[in-house]
């Protein structure tokens, strides 16, 4: 994420153009939600620091069944951290996870009364969880209208031109300004997800896009699509 490599689109967008944006979005996607497999906040807060550097499919996968024997912050410190690590040891920087999952639980057992503390404040107090883990789980829990940025929305704001900043932290900063408020609580998921299968990194779907005609990449994203086919 280096200011060299983001293209430079005229900012702040058109506010029409950014509803237009979001409704469409919502059209396709009415109710979007993490990918991420969990039960309640705490297997949610674990679920997202296991996801950082790796994908939601790879995280799922050892959640399935560690979340099966360890879904409280009790059961994860009766685990404890080598019980763990068999859990998760296909996701990268699985030691330093399990870690800090240990940590956090009995942070969350002992501070906390078992009940993970559902502020931004509280969140991040915790170990492995960052500003971006706790946008996640104060926007799925719908406690905050949170945008958490990570390389899907980073890419999907500058290729749309709903942003132009360097660094994540600016970009979420900048989203907060031009989105409208009543998209913000589901723009999160709206932007990751279209990143995801649609506005990829490699191969943007340009033709099947619903946002085609109102992106300011547009013909750059086609080259680059047909260059890669």
């Amino acid at each position: 994420m280096t200011g060299a490599a983001i293209p430079v689109l005229g900012w702040p967008p058109d506010p029409d153009r950014v509803e237009a944006i979001f409704e469409r979005l919502s059209g396709v996607m009415p109710d979007p939600k993490t990918e991420l497999n969990f039960s309640n906040p705490f297997t949610l807060v674990v679920a997202v620091a296991l996801s950082a550097q790796a994908t939601d499919v790879s995280v799922n996968k050892a959640t399935d069944r560690l979340f099966k024997v360890a879904d409280t912050p009790q059961k994860m410190l009766a685990l404890g951290e080598e019980g763990l690590i068999p859990y998760i040891a296909s996701i990268g920087l699985y030691r330093n996870k399990a870690k800090n999952v240990i940590a956090l639980s009995r942070i969350v057992l002992e501070q906390h009364g078992g009940e993970v503390p559902l502020t931004r404040e509280g969140l991040q107090a915790l170990p492995g969880v960052g500003r971006k883990t706790a946008s996640v789980v104060l926007n799925e829990l719908g406690i905050e209208a949170a945008i958490a940025v990570d390389t899907h929305v980073f890419r999907v704001s500058h290729r749309l031109g709903l942003a132009n900043a360097a660094t994540p932290d600016k970009v979420e900063a900048q989203l907060f300004r031009v989105v409208p408020e009543d998209w913000l609580p589901k723009a999160h998921h709206w932007l990751i997800l279209h990143g995801r299968y649609t506005c990829t990194a490699r191969k943007p779907n340009c033709p099947a896009c619903v946002i085609a005609d109102l992106c300011p990449s547009r013909a750059g994203l086609q080259a680059l699509g047909e260059a890669r086919t």
